[in-house]
């Protein structure tokens, strides 16, 4: 849970940029409290839309992102993975 000092709180209300993983987490975990509330509350239709975009982000980051510099590492250092040679 996304437990942040209320000053951090504050600073987060006007800034886009979380400095931290925490802040990161704080500033997603408000916008998904934000989206339920604003879809009239705890439904499992809504819990069920939030975890699938989440998941679809978590996919997308991992597919663009993370997979593509996992690539170029593994060229710079060589496989670790005896299995695939």
């Amino acid at each position: 849970m996304p437990y942040v000092s209320k000053d951090a709180r504050e600073k987060l209300e006007t800034s886009k940029y979380p400095e931290s993983p925490g802040e990161l987490n704080y500033m997603i975990t408000r916008m998904v409290d934000e989206y339920l509330v604003s879809k009239g509350g705890l439904r499992y239709t809504n819990i069920n839309e939030v975890i699938g975009a989440l998941e679809c982000v978590k996919l997308e980051l991992y597919r663009r992102i993370a997979a593509p510099y996992e690539d170029k590492k593994k060229e710079e250092t060589g496989d670790v993975y005896n299995i695939l040679k």
